[in-house]
């Protein structure tokens, strides 16, 4: 399937999903129940199937270094803003955990074998885990609690969201045990898997979208959109271009750092009552978006 084949089957399957859930065709936890699937079968077989390939290069380094440093500059950015915009401490809030944590792994893991090819998938795991998700579990946690005027996460407790995470578990034993050349029967059957995650990931999506929003929203909405969908990821090819990554690397940085904001965190933010207009609408308008964003992205590599 090319791209243009890839976005519009995007397109389309979002549509789809998003009528089962008005007509109330599937259960209102269907969404919920697919996320569940991906997260405890698809994405552990992608990562059982391409990770075990990943070799020790330099420019792993760069790779898992851009992700913090996208989070250390969407930080000083919203800052600034905030203060010039005088905006509302909830939706700066929102923004601080939005902007630099993206959708990595649903659809990161889908999108980027269609973008950089299906080898490039063992680099989006490096970025998604080493990046992404350690971010989640550390900064997006803390500042969820911050701004909810809950207690921090303890280390302890940090540590055993991560020890519990499927795709990480995956990750350390890909890293480990798992050999490079897998048994043909089960490198088969993890492809049956691993193929599944892009359909699944993107109907549970079209049943979760929401795109309303609050008036006083709407500048913080456009703010966190132009600064997910296009200034981060300027950032992180000038940042790739600096350290030297290349070929597909480079391609995973860039689209990694473009994807749209995190459904996992716009549903903390959500249930935390910081902005949760604000939270599900970058969630849902950061999908929609994306798909012009990510094939202008897909140009700029070429």
């Amino acid at each position: 399937m090319d791209v243009l084949a890839t976005f519009a089957f995007i397109l389309v399957t979002l549509a789809i999903g998003r009528v089962l859930s008005w007509r109330r065709i599937v259960p209102d936890n269907a969404a919920d129940s697919l996320n569940l699937v991906v997260l405890f079968v698809c994405l552990p077989a992608a990562v059982l199937l391409y990770a075990p390939k990943l070799t020790l290069e330099r420019e792993l380094l760069g790779l898992v270094a851009i992700p913090w440093i996208v989070l250390l500059a969407s930080t000083v950015l919203v800052t600034i803003v905030a203060r010039i915009s005088r905006m509302q401490g909830d939706a700066r809030a929102c923004l601080l955990v939005q902007i630099p944590l993206g959708n990595t792994s649903f659809i990161g893991y889908a999108v980027v074998p269609v973008l950089a090819g299906a080898g490039a998938l063992r680099y989006a795991v490096v970025y998604d885990q080493l990046g992404t998700f350690l971010i989640l579990v550390t900064w997006g946690l803390m500042a969820i609690a911050l701004y909810s005027g809950g207690e921090r996460p303890t280390a302890l407790a940090i540590l055993r969201r991560i020890a519990t995470f499927p795709p990480f578990l995956a990750l350390l034993a890909a890293l480990t045990v798992v050999p490079a050349e897998l048994p043909v029967a089960v490198e088969r059957s993890l492809h049956l898997f691993a193929d599944a995650l892009l359909p699944i990931v993107v109907l549970a999506l079209g049943m979760q979208l929401r795109l309303r929003v609050p008036r006083r929203h709407v500048l913080p909405l456009a703010m966190g959109l132009l600064a997910k969908l296009v200034l981060m990821p300027l950032l992180a090819l000038a940042l790739a271009t600096l350290f030297g990554l290349t070929g597909e690397v480079r391609a995973v940085a860039v689209y990694l750092t473009a994807m749209p904001p995190m459904v996992t965190s716009g549903a903390l933010l959500a249930l935390a009552g910081i902005a949760p207009e604000l939270a599900v609408a970058l969630v849902g308008y950061g999908i929609v978006a994306s798909m012009l964003t990510l094939p202008m992205w897909y140009l700029v590599l070429g």
